[in-house]
Parts: C-alpha cells; structure tokens; sequence
C-alpha cells in the first residue's frame, strides 16, 4: 500500500500487529540469551510489556490519536519487565509524546517521533552499552532522518528503515564481543525488529516473510527441540482476570511441547501446575505471561520414574506472604504478585519493598525488616506496576526499594515517577545479597539520605555467585560449556563449569575469595538437601579457616547456590 499518511486506527493496526508478532517469536528471542542458563528472558519480558500496551489500545470506544497514544504510552510504562522491556516501554513513551496531539501521521512526524524516543530511551539507561536495543532502534531513527521526503511514500519509507535495523542488527556482535563468541545477535534489538516488521505487515497487508527477502540472522533460528526430561517444575498460577478455557488450553500445549507429563489442576482462582522438562526457566517464563507465580519447587527428576504429579490433598493453600510488622490479609486472586494487602498501621518514616525468591529468602528479608515482598527475580521479572502496587501498600514517607536483580532496576527507577505521595528510594542491588547487606546496613536513626549513601557504598563490597545448569552448548570467555554441564557465575562472568555441583560451587568460591575477605554466606535452593550444603559449607570452612562461613536455607528455584563474598 503506498499512502503518504496515516491515521490513528491504522497506527493501531500497526502496533496491534507488531505485538502478535513480538508475542509469536518471543521464544526464539529468549534463545538468544547470552549465558546458557534456564532464564533467558527477554521476549518473555518485551512481550509482557507490550501486551500489556495491547489491552489498553484494544479498550479503546474513542479511536483517535491522543487515546491511542495515552494507551500505548500508559499500558507499556506500567506493564515494563525487565531492562528490555523498560527499554521498550521508554521508546514508546518517547515516540508517542510527538504524535498525539497529530491527527494523521506524514514521513516528517514519523522521523520527529523516532528522534524523540531514542532520546527518550536513552535517558533512562545510566550507562547505555553498543549493540544492544538502544543501538538498534537508533539506528532506525538516523535512517529515518536521512530519507525523510527523500522517498515518495511511507510504504518505501518503512521498508527502508526495517531493512536498516536488519543491518544494524546483525552488525551487534561486532560491539558487544561477548555477543559474537556465543554466536547470537542482540535479544532486544531482534525483539525491536519483530515489532517493526509485525507493524509493516498491517501497513502493507502482505504477509511480512514475503516482503522481505532478507531471512532472520541465522542465530535466530528456533533450535531443534529434544525431549529430555531431566527436572520437575512444580508451581502455583494466580490467574489473570482474562484467563479462560482457550487460555489454558493454550498453556496445556505449551507446556506439552517443552515437557511431558503436564498436569494443571485448576482450583478456581488459581491452578496448581506439575510438568517435568528441561527447561524449568521456560515453563516458568510462559506460566508467568498468564498471571503471578509462587511456590515454584524445581528438582531434578529421573525421566524413568515418572510419577503422578499433584498431591492428592485437594485443601485450598493459604500462605500469605510475609510482613516485618504488620500482619496480612488474602486480596483478590487477580492481584499482579502474591495476594496479599497490608492492614492499616501507623505511617512510619522509613519502609522497604524487597523482591525476593524462595522462602528462607522471604524469611530473612523479613527478619531483617522488609515490609512488602514482590515474588520474583531472574526468571520471575515484576513490572512496574507491580512495584507500584508494594510501595502503596507500605505506609511509610519514604519508601526504599532493594530490586535485587540488576534486570529489575529499570523497572524500580520507573516505578519513582509513578507514585506522588511518597518519597522512593530505589537502591540498586543487583543480587539477593547485596539486599541483605543493604538492610544489614540500614539505620533507622539516620535520614533517608545518609541510609541510601550507606547502602549504596555496602553493596559495592559485596561478590555475588550462583550455582546453576546450562540449557545449551556454548563458549563464552575461553570456555567450553556443554548442554547440562553446572555453572558458577559471578557477578560479571561464569567463573566455573563442572559437572558436579557442590564441586562447581567450591570452584567458584575460590575464584571470589582475595585477601580482604571476612566473610562467605551461602544460601541453598529448594531442590538441595541441607546436609549436602551443610557438607559443603564444611568444605569451604577447610579451604578458608580464617574466613566466617554462614549457611542459609534460600529456597530459591532455578539456581542451586547464591553466594557472597564480602
């Protein structure tokens, strides 16, 4: 179609269609995960964000240019997940500030909007990396500008920049080299394209594949599937307001297709899931994108000795999460995180909303004076909303928030903008650890501002490691990694690869521990015995005599071991 304007219900079409498609490749973007571990996340995340923008365009009674973009703008800010996904929600937010006081959109409108939001993605990333989505989508803006009424219709003008954004895309490995020695293109940038090209398709009313002759980078293919059933993945689904029979019928063959065995016993607001796979951080990713999770239990499982797979038990659950001071009540079952709303008490000071990921963990962020806790983390990314919804639900004037996860920063930075009636302090923990120093630190004599100075300067000192499996072949930094091998990753790399895990953790240990450390904590997964962590604690103990060894039950799925060296 060749057109020199359009107006807001074609826009809409457009958007609409680019989400189907970011929503039908996502799990192909997730395979382009940098690190071979059972999280890859990132269409997970940018397909939650902007599906979130979906409902809102497509409650729309008024189509005009201001509501679409009121709706596209509002639904992606608060839906964000992940640095991705604030990324994009950012890029829409810029892009929408041009158009919506427009009634049509011309060549010139489209480049002035795609100037405005890489400008505005950029701001909201303190330290934006090269071959990314930031450079991505920049290079779709620099196009635009340089064939702004150079062509003659918008139909020319779309193909171009599309056919830019390939390039710039596959040139990713080439700035970031971790990028290029796992063989894979940019995860976001390739989530970006999608949603470009899904627009182009409703302009143009072709089928997209067709139109453009160039294939997707080879990376990006979808990997051949083999089912081989090595851990079960138990979870409870709150559900969401719009889940239904063709919902679940949908998670059932999903679930089908990465595992076997599936069982889903839906109990009214929530359902009960049991499937064994490979691939836990999967099943998780996609259970998430049909309401909140919680109880998440991973554990290895024999593939031979498959067995029923839900408790016979049918009494309905009612653990509450859990609260410093205050006690709890159950909130409704559609409630963005784990139910809960917290009774009326006196305004304090100084609050804190804590993500957190397994029950011992709720447990010392607890003791340690956590008012609100999101149920979340690596592969269980909260948006923005549902920080909003824990900082109202501390009764404090100044709220500080320990995200805990360097993937759900961004998140917490937007949730600041959202609230009016408090003060948000986001401190940036990027691992579990670095909160619990953060509210070893707090002191609540101190103002706000000399707390988040503190903590800020603690968490710096803490070396953060994780003990899990690879879900791929891979090599990254030297190293050869193998499908199934255990992994020891610190904070800026994988700093072990074995094939025992308590042997890979003490590895990984060694590589963390220098002269000035004092202490070593370490926090165990809810598929490890404790006496086997107790034994390695032993260990560790025998490697470092002079160094402090303290063990805690995590509970946390996914990852066998945290731990920290400070």
């Amino acid at each position: 179609m060749q057109s020199k304007k359009i107006d807001a219900g074609a826009l809409a079409k457009m958007f609409l269609a680019g989400a189907r498609r970011l929503e039908s490749e996502k799990e192909i973007i997730n395979e382009l995960n940098v690190f071979p571990v059972p999280d890859g996340d990132t269409g997970t995340n940018m397909s939650l964000t902007i599906m979130s923008a979906v409902g809102e365009v497509e409650a729309i009674t008024d189509m005009n240019m201001t509501t679409l973009s009121k709706a596209i703008s509002s639904g992606s800010l608060r839906g964000a997940r992940g640095n991705s996904g604030v990324i994009l929600s950012q890029l829409f937010r810029g892009f929408t500030k041009v158009i919506k006081d427009k009634e049509e959109l011309d060549m010139e409108v489209f480049t002035q909007a795609l100037q405005k939001a890489v400008e505005t993605a950029y701001k909201a990333v303190m330290k934006p990396k090269e071959g990314t989505i930031l450079t991505v989508a920049r290079g779709v803006a620099e196009k635009a500008l340089a064939i702004n009424n150079k062509v003659d219709d918008l139909d020319t003008y779309f193909k171009e920049i599309i056919f830019h954004a390939e390039d710039v895309l596959e040139k990713t490995p080439e700035m970031l080299p971790v990028l290029k020695e796992a063989g894979v293109v940019d995860s976001g940038g390739q989530g970006l394209l999608e949603i470009l090209k899904g627009g182009y398709a409703a302009y143009s009313g072709e089928d997209v594949d067709e139109v453009f002759c160039k294939s997707k980078p080879a990376v990006a293919s979808a990997p051949v599937k083999e089912k081989i059933v090595t851990y079960e993945t138990r979870l409870l689904l709150y559900k969401q307001s719009s889940y239904d029979e063709e919902a679940s019928g949908s998670l059932t063959e999903y679930l089908n297709a990465y595992g076997t065995g599936a069982s889903l016993e839906d109990n009214g607001s929530t359902v009960k899931i049991c499937v064994f796979s490979d691939e836990p951080g999967r099943i998780i990713s996609k259970c998430l994108s049909f309401g909140s999770i919680d109880e998440v239990m991973v554990k290895p499982w024999d593939k031979d000795e498959i067995k029923p797979v839900l408790d016979t038990d049918k009494e309905e659950r009612t653990e509450k999460p859990v609260e410093a001071v205050k006690e709890v009540e159950a909130a409704p079952a559609s409630a963005p995180q784990k139910p809960a709303t917290v009774k009326a008490a006196p305004e304090k000071e100084m609050g804190f909303v804590a993500v957190s990921c397994g029950k011992g963990l709720d447990e010392i962020f607890t003791s340690l004076g956590v008012d609100y806790l999101i149920t979340g983390g690596q592969t269980m990314n909260p948006s923005t909303d549902d920080m909003v919804n824990a900082i109202n639900n501390v009764n404090a004037k100044t709220v500080f928030i320990l995200p805990n996860n360097k993937n759900i920063i961004l998140a917490a930075n937007q949730a600041q903008y959202l609230v009016e009636d408090k003060e948000i302090i986001v401190i940036p923990t990027k691992t579990i650890p670095q909160g619990i120093t953060a509210l070893i630190t707090f002191m609540s004599d101190a103002t706000p501002a000399d707390n988040e100075s503190a903590m800020v300067s603690a968490i710096s000192a803490v070396k953060t490691g994780q003990v899990t499996y690879a879900v791929r072949d891979t090599s990254i930094n030297g190293l050869e990694i193998k499908k199934g091998n255990i992994m020891g990753i610190g904070d800026h790399e994988i700093l072990a690869v074995g094939s025992v895990v308590e042997a890979t953790a003490l590895d990984m240990i060694e590589h963390m521990v220098d002269d000035t450390s004092e202490i070593i904590s370490i926090y165990f997964g809810d598929e490890v015995d404790e006496e086997i962590a107790g034994d390695l604690a032993a260990s560790v103990e025998k490697k470092f005599p002079d160094i402090s060894v303290e063990l805690h039950m995590g509970g946390q799925p996914i990852y066998y071991y945290i731990v920290s060296v400070e």
